[in-house]
């Protein structure tokens, strides 16, 4: 995945970088492998770790290497969505009425200014969804049946969701195959994972046997002492969970939301853009070594 340019690069279109071909082998339905669709729920119980802007830039990162995404926002605070330009009260129809209406996804999905990343925003109803859904049939199902009907529209589908472990956090993990983990380099960073990765397997276990941890990523990673102390520790319990590129504390990264722009967007040459480059390409090699709809 070679660094875009410029902006006018990232949205072009132009053939594959060659860093991201492969071999043509067939998956299930009969599909190339390379096309069948892999979908990642972005989560963390914890408030602050970088999760939706991991999942904004992953997403976009993906899209300017030409793989077709999709990224969902199931966050009532609707930042994924702002952060590509689309206010969270421009967002209707949203995913909101995909979950308690039934709308079909591709009806709420919106174009984004990279032509191969599209949303499903989140709206502020959402806010109210967790109760809304609480005495319905099949609540846990809802993103699932929805996210199945498009999926093969896309290579990758990216599903951020709000920083806790309720329902609509259920619902990203029931319909995901693989799930990436945002830690942020701090003290209290082990005991919050084991909280997420618990979740991870009552889901596995009751719900959606194929899930899976894709890789734990590391964020907000600062130059000192504590941060490198908390870094060997979570590679020494997850040694092949933990992707090998860390997302630095940068301050052009923090700035790109209130532009409405992901970072490669915003400043291509900054040393957050870089790495959310390098972890894409991560992902990709990660997903294609595994099997995509493994």
């Amino acid at each position: 995945m070679p660094m875009p340019s410029s902006t006018s690069a990232v949205a072009a279109r132009g053939p594959r970088p060659a860093s991201l071909r492969h071999a043509p082998t067939r998956g299930k339905r009969g599909l190339p492998e390379e096309l069948m669709p892999r979908i990642i729920t972005i989560a963390n119980q914890k408030g602050g770790v970088g999760k939706t802007t991991t999942a904004v830039n992953l997403a976009a990162s993906l899209a300017a290497a030409e793989r077709r995404t999709l990224l969902i926002d199931v966050d009532p605070q609707g930042n994924a969505g702002s952060a590509l330009g689309i206010p969270r009260d421009d967002a209707e129809p949203s995913v909101y009425e995909v979950l308690l209406d039934g709308v079909p996804l591709a009806e709420v999905v919106k174009r984004t200014e990279l032509k191969f990343l599209d949303l499903a925003p989140a709206s502020r109803h959402l806010v109210g969804a967790e109760l809304e859904l609480a005495g319905e049939e099949g609540r846990e199902q809802r993103l699932a049946r929805a996210v199945a009907a498009v999926a093969a529209e896309y290579e990758y589908v990216l599903i951020d969701c709000p920083p806790s472990l309720g329902l609509l956090t259920l619902n990203g993990l029931v319909a995901a195959q693989g799930v990436i983990i945002p830690i942020q380099c701090e003290y209290f960073a082990l005991e919050g994972l084991a909280d997420v990765l618990r979740t991870i397997d009552l889901v596995k276990g009751a719900a959606n046997p194929r899930l899976q941890v894709d890789g734990i990523v590391l964020t907000m990673h600062a130059a000192n002492n504590l941060a490198q102390q908390v870094e060997d520790e979570i590679r020494k319990h997850f040694k092949k969970e933990v992707f090998k590129t860390v997302i630095p504390r940068n301050v052009r990264l923090s700035e790109s939301p209130s532009h409405g722009k992901p970072i490669l967007l915003y400043d291509v040459s900054s040393k957050g853009c870089q790495s959310y480059l390098e972890l894409a390409r991560e992902v990709v090699r990660r997903v294609d070594r595994a099997g995509r709809a493994a």
